[in-house]
Order: structure tokens, then C-alpha cells, then sequence
């Protein structure tokens, strides 16, 4: 059976440097893509812990705010891909004056972020880096490894084990679900291709994934006007926009709030036309091996990794390359 026997070495010293820390507050900090995975991270420790409260912040925001409950009593954990990013960093600095502990997530162990924080932990990326990677130690995956370290200390969940067994049947899952998939994104890729607009929705522990693929994949790599749309909210002014036209891309999860997506993908498939409503659901997926209560959490992982794929086929249809076409983002030094 594929297993994952033990946490990554920097991993297990950021927790057994926090064991016996009975944190009041945990602050899950980042910008863009990395905000989108604390959201998932959020979920996970709402449902699983009873002793530590929890907020997601973007980056700059969370120092304009300072919130007061800011102090030795709390743990930041931050997350940047280049571990560059100057928001990022700042949070970490700040946060260390008042008194937190910080954890900072990056690939780059030499990085500003990795310098600035008490303890930095490593994973594995492959969208920007274009390596072959095991996405059990993804971003995703590494932090769901410290919040079940962080859980299991203070209120032995046993999460740990059930999620280094279930991230070892990560991969394959995703491997099967490019192959569940691959014709469904064939017959949308030419109909969502020359769209102005597409919108993402989700709920609960997917929609961090949503988030992610609108503002990161769909506006920053391929210009289309896009946004994501929490599934609930859907009912709360943006159904406003839906017609036979309208396109969306729906991903269906298997968490606590799937009746919130399941509602929302109901009136589109009414209003709507299914022939623009690209649905990924969690029940079409081989999970094979995974713990039934880490299943949620890991479904984001498959959706992400399965539609990147699909927005490079729009990226070919379109004739703008997805990396090598942004205008702004890493091409101005001065923003």
C-alpha cells in the first residue's frame, strides 16, 4: 500500500519546536495563490480543532489591521513561493516584534521569508517550475501536515496518520482523474476559448481552488474577466448574471458544504446552459486509500491539478502562452 511513513524533516522540527505551545489564535497569512491554499487550511481547523481559533489574512491587510490579539500567545503561518514576496515578508517581521511565533512555507530556504520567520518549511511546486513533482508535498499538502501536527498536539485527533496514508494515494487519484476528465475538457476547451469571461464556483474546502484558478490562472495567465463565487453567495447578486451564454466552471466537493454547490449548480443547469458549465465533481473520483475524513480535503488538490491542465489547452486554443504572456507580474519591478 503507498504510504507516506513519516513528515518532512523541516516539518517535524517546526512542530516539535511548537509541541506543548497552547496557542490561542493561529493567523494563516499570504497574497494571491498562497492565500488560496490557507483558505483550505481554514476549513481543516475549523472542523478538526477545539482549541485554536483561526484567521485567514492577505498579507498587507493583516498588517494594516494589526489585530490586537496579535502576541506570544499566537502563530503565524505564512506561505510564499519565492518566499520574495515583500507583503509576505513584512508580516513575518511584524509579527515576530509583537511577540508571535512565525512558520514560514516557501520553496527557497535561502529566501527573505525563510529568513525572517523562527521556522521554515520546504515543498514542492510544479505549475511555475515546470518539475515532475509528488503532490502529497505540494503546498497544500505541507500544510495540512503542520495543522494536523499542530492539532495532534493539543487534542490527540489522530489526524496525522490518516493523513500521511491518505496523501500517499494523493498522486495516483490525480493521475485517474486527468484520465476521468481529459474528454470532457477536450469537448470545453474549444467553447470556453474565445469566451470575454468565465467564473469559477465553489464552496467550503474547495473553494480556495476556485479563488486560486480565477484570479491566478484565468485573469493573471489568460486575460479573461473572471471572478470566484462562493456558492452561497451566488444567490446574493451574481446569478444576476446567468443566461444561456454565461460560462462557469463549477467544482462540486465532498465536505460539509457540498448542498450549498449542489443548490448553485441546480440553477445554473436551469437558467443556464450545461454546454458552458464545466462541473467537476468529487463523486466521479477515484480516492482509492484515502481516509474518508481527509477525502474533503484533498479533492482542491485534484480539481487544481486536473484544470490546469484544461487551462492550457484554452492557452493553446487562444495562442497566449501561460506563463511567458503575463504583461505585469514579474516583468515590472516598481508595483
Amino acid at each position: 500500500m503507498l504510504m507516506i511513513s513519516a513528515l518532512p524533516a523541516d516539518a517535524e522540527r517546526a512542530l516539535a519546536a511548537t509541541a506543548g505551545r497552547r496557542f490561542s489564535h493561529l493567523f494563516l497569512v499570504a497574497c494571491g495563490g498562497s492565500l488560496s491554499v490557507m483558505m483550505a487550511g481554514k476549513y481543516f481547523v475549523d472542523r478538526h480543532s477545539g482549541t485554536m481559533a483561526c484567521d485567514i489574512y492577505n498579507a498587507d491587510e493583516f498588517v494594516c489591521r494589526d489585530p490586537r490579539r496579535l502576541g506570544p500567545d499566537t502563530l503565524v503561518v505564512l506561505c510564499s513561493q519565492t518566499g520574495t514576496t515583500k507583503e509576505t515578508v513584512r508580516v513575518a517581521n511584524h509579527a515576530r516584534d509583537r511577540g508571535a511565533t512565525t512558520i514560514g512555507m516557501t520553496l527557497d530556504q535561502t529566501s527573505p521569508l525563510a529568513r525572517a520567520v523562527d521556522h521554515s518549511v520546504t515543498y514542492q511546486a510544479s505549475y511555475t517550475t515546470g518539475k515532475t513533482i509528488d503532490s502529497a508535498y505540494s503546498n497544500y499538502g505541507v500544510l495540512y501536515m503542520l495543522l494536523a501536527g499542530l492539532i495532534d498536539d493539543r487534542e490527540n485527533a489522530g489526524l496525522t496518520a490518516d493523513l500521511l496514508t491518505s496523501l500517499g494515494h494523493l498522486q495516483p487519484a490525480i493521475d485517474r482523474a486527468h484520465r476521468i476528465y481529459e474528454d470532457r475538457f477536450q469537448a470545453f476547451a474549444p467553447r470556453f476559448a474565445p469566451r470575454k469571461a468565465i467564473y469559477t464556483l465553489a464552496s467550503g474546502a474547495s473553494y480556495g481552488a476556485a479563488y486560486s484558478y480565477a484570479i491566478c490562472v484565468l485573469m493573471e495567465m489568460q486575460w479573461y474577466d473572471s471572478q470566484a463565487i462562493h456558492a452561497n453567495e451566488f444567490f446574493h447578486g451574481p446569478f444576476e448574471v446567468v443566461d444561456e451564454d454565461a460560462g462557469f466552471i463549477v467544482m462540486l466537493g465532498l465536505d460539509e458544504t457540498r448542498r450549498l454547490t449542489e443548490r448553485a449548480r441546480d440553477f445554473l443547469f436551469k437558467y443556464g446552459s450545461r454546454e458552458n458549465i464545466l462541473l467537476v465533481d468529487a463523486t466521479e473520483l477515484d480516492l482509492t486509500g484515502m481516509a474518508d475524513r481527509i477525502k474533503p480535503y484533498l479533492v482542491p488538490l485534484v480539481f487544481f491539478d486536473t484544470l490546469w491542465r484544461f487551462a492550457y489547452k484554452l492557452a493553446d486554443l487562444r495562442d497566449r502562452p501561460m506563463l511567458e504572456g503575463r504583461r505585469y507580474m514579474k516583468k515590472l519591478m516598481d508595483y
